[in-house]
């Protein structure tokens, strides 16, 4: 590979490297490679450039610099979403977050943290946990996401059934807007006036600017927690059962569903004590004042043997409730195994059409030649079908991306929706015309200008435009050209 900075970009790293020194600058190819792709398995693009600011007057520097020089700008956390966001589509400046990952301010009375957006989900609650206090949002890439990312796709997870979804715990950020300027926008006090532009940021994916610290909300722990296993010899009656307990008006912390192949994988690599034989497991998790589990223990337990449970485990302890966890939260790293290449999908649908939606699943990875496995966040509808391939094998990618396709427009169609906590990135940005008129895409594009006149915070992402951005198509048809090392 050429080790030589190409000669129109020599002004360009010169400036950043003034702002925040050499060494934080990357420009040459091996450097540069890591950052062409995220936890997805489509979409890939390598950037002109890296940096890898400190504080917020670095980022904002940076920003300056490239926005002066034309370059798009496109900032990065730990890598792990799931839909092409931190790929730079369009090359330019990827600006990591790496080095910002301090916690900032801990203020146990108001239950707040002031972070920065490069700190590692499950490192503030396990720094908050001398206070009894953890941050709610627990994707299940919560050791490697970043607070900063999780903001950026408005992330979940299995607890926010109850606890609700990133956005639901940022109350204020720092913002670095696309000519650099900086500015500050808070909604700690409940009843702040004007429009709710933090609940624009959030999930906005890096569009409208770079958060730079944010200020989240912490939850106390629960005084009890209960994990159930439900086992089921058929998929329909667990189906039932989620909605049911929903139904009665239980709302539990966690409802995940784990289907028979995805058992069998699951427990080869975790050994969580599923069932092989099982046709679907309930994963339950209830949790408060134990006047309050008690009574939704008698609800779930009459309402599993209604739909014919063939058995409902109790963790006894700490350790057994954590290997019945470790069975989930492995789920994705346990079913990659079965092929060397993966895409999973997040579509949302209301929890009666969980059933619907399941056969059709089975019905297209057996059409389109694919494997699919369902592991996915029951209690809300939140389905992440597991697409498992080999790139090598002639036309695979066609029929992986023909097969979430169909998965997505019947979770439209069934009412939901094509996104759930992923985001819309590169993957779905297509797709947000099954939902929403031209009218209403104009008015995003419309907003989105207020922020970014000049479109270059992560172009080509979230909103169709129509415009060219990069080759990434090229990266789905033309996959077998690309090195099989370079995919996830």
């Amino acid at each position: 590979m050429p080790n030589q900075l190409a000669p129109e970009y020599a002004q360009l790293v010169h400036d950043l490297a003034a702002a925040i020194g050499t060494r934080y600058v990357l420009w040459r190819p091996e450097e540069l490679m890591m950052y062409e792709y995220d936890g997805s398995a489509l979409d890939m693009a390598r950037p002109d450039i890296v940096v890898v600011p400190a504080t917020t007057a670095e980022v904002a520097a940076c920003v300056r610099i490239a926005a002066t020089a034309g370059m798009p700008i496109v900032a990065r956390g730990g890598g792990t979403g799931l839909s092409g966001g931190s790929v730079p589509a369009a090359g330019g400046v990827v600006i990591s977050t790496g080095r910002m990952s301090k916690v900032l301010h801990v203020d146990e009375v108001s239950r707040t943290a002031r972070v920065q957006p490069g700190l590692i989900n499950t490192d503030l609650s396990e720094f908050t946990a001398p206070w009894n206090l953890h941050f709610a949002p627990d994707p299940s890439s919560q050791k490697a996401s970043t607070i900063g990312g999780n903001a950026a796709e408005n992330s979940g997870g299995p607890h926010c059934l109850k606890y609700g979804i990133t956005t639901s715990h940022v109350l204020a950020v720092t913002l670095v807007l696309a000519d650099g300027s900086i500015t500050t926008i808070d909604n700690t006090a409940p009843d702040a006036p004007g429009y709710d532009l933090l609940g624009v940021i959030v999930g906005s994916e890096g569009t409208l600017g770079i958060v730079t610290e944010l200020t989240v909300r912490l939850m106390p722990n629960p005084e009890g927690v209960k994990t159930f296993l439900a086992i089921f010899d058929d998929l329909d009656s667990a189906s039932d059962t989620v909605s049911a307990i929903i139904a009665q008006g239980v709302i539990p912390a966690a409802l995940e569903m784990l289907e028979g192949q995805g058992i069998a994988l699951v427990e080869q690599s975790v050994h969580a004590g599923y069932p092989l034989d099982a046709q679907a497991v309930l994963l339950i998790e209830i949790d408060g004042m134990h006047e309050e589990i008690a009574a939704q223990t008698a609800q779930i337990e009459h309402i599993c043997a209604h739909f014919e449970a063939r058995e409902l485990r109790v963790a006894q302890d700490e350790e057994q409730r954590k290997k019945l966890w470790s069975g989930r939260k492995g789920a994705l790293a346990a079913c990659a195994r079965l092929a060397p290449h993966y895409h999973i999908q997040d579509g949302v649908v209301p929890r009666s059409k969980l059933t619907e939606i399941l056969r059709l699943t089975r019905e297209v990875a057996k059409r389109q030649r694919v494997h699919i496995v369902n592991i996915f966040h029951a209690g809300d509808g939140n389905l992440h079908p597991l697409l498992l391939f080999d790139i090598r094998e002639e036309g695979i990618i066609e029929r992986a991306v023909a097969a979430s396709e169909e998965i997505l427009m019947a979770c439209v169609k069934a009412g939901g929706t094509i996104s759930g906590e992923h985001g819309i990135g590169i993957e779905k940005r297509d797709y947000m015309k099954w939902l929403f008129s031209e009218d209403d895409l104009w008015a995003m594009r419309q907003m989105r200008a207020c922020f970014d006149s000049r479109g270059v915070m992560n172009p080509c992402k979230l909103i169709p435009t129509g415009a060219s951005c990069g080759d990434i198509k090229s990266a789905r048809a033309g996959a077998k050209a690309l090195a099989a090392g370079a995919w996830i």
